[in-house]
C-alpha cells in the first residue's frame, strides 16, 4: 500500500509505468467524467483514457498493462483486487460530480487550502484525492455529499426522515445512466 507520508509518490508512479505518464489532477477528474459518459462506446473511452494519460501513446507496448496501470493510478495506487472488491460488495452511490458540484469544490479548496484548483498548474492526482477526502465538514460539498449518501432507512422518526428525503431531492445529481442501465437496476431491484 502507498503510503502519501512515506513514498515518494512520483518515484512509486515512474517505477510502476516506465513511459511517460500525466499525473495531473486535471487528468484524472477528465478521465472520471469520460468514464461517466454513456455518449461514448467502451473502445472510445479506452482509446481516449490512453490519450489522456499518456502524452506519447506511440510508445505504449501492451495496451492491457497500460489501461491496467492507469486504473491503478486512478485508484491511488490501490490493488485491482481491492478496488473490484469494495466494488462487489455494492453499487457505490455517487454523492459527488465534477460536472455538477464544481463550484463547491473549487470553493472548499479555497476555503480550507487556499488552493486555487483554477491557477494551480499542477497537482498530483493522488495528493487532490487525499485533499478532497480531507475536506472538513464545514464546507458545503462535504455537508451536501452526507446528505447524498445518508440512508434514509435508518431514520425512524418520520419528521427528520421526511427533512432529510428533502435535503436529498434538493441536492440530487442529475440521473446521467442510460436507459439500458436504468433498465438493468430495475429489472436487479426486482430480484
Amino acid at each position: 500500500m502507498i503510503n502519501l507520508l512515506l513514498d515518494n509518490i512520483d518515484k512509486v508512479v515512474k517505477d510502476r509505468i516506465k513511459i511517460d505518464f500525466d499525473t495531473n489532477f486535471r487528468i484524472g477528474i477528465a478521465f472520471e467524467l469520460m468514464m461517466q459518459n454513456h455518449k461514448y462506446s467502451i473502445q472510445a473511452k479506452t482509446y481516449q483514457a490512453l490519450k489522456l494519460f499518456y502524452p506519447e501513446m506511440n510508445k505504449i507496448k501492451d495496451t492491457k498493462k497500460a489501461i491496467d496501470d492507469i486504473v491503478w493510478f486512478y485508484s491511488c495506487g490501490r490493488s485491482e483486487e481491492k478496488t473490484s472488491q469494495k466494488n462487489r460488495k455494492g453499487k457505490n452511490k455517487q454523492i459527488y460530480s465534477y460536472e455538477f458540484d464544481n463550484d463547491l469544490i473549487y470553493s472548499a479548496f479555497k476555503n480550507q487550502y487556499n488552493v486555487d484548483l483554477e491557477e494551480i498548474e499542477y497537482l498530483h492526482w493522488w495528493k487532490f484525492r487525499a485533499m478532497f477526502n480531507g475536506l472538513k465538514s464545514d464546507n458545503r460539498i462535504v455537508e451536501i455529499m452526507g446528505y447524498r449518501a445518508m440512508d434514509l432507512s435508518k431514520i425512524k422518526d418520520k419528521e427528520m426522515k421526511k427533512h432529510y428525503k428533502q435535503l436529498q431531492e434538493e441536492h440530487k445529481l442529475p440521473d446521467m445512466r442510460s436507459e439500458e442501465e436504468k433498465e438493468e437496476d430495475f429489472a436487479e431491484a426486482l430480484w
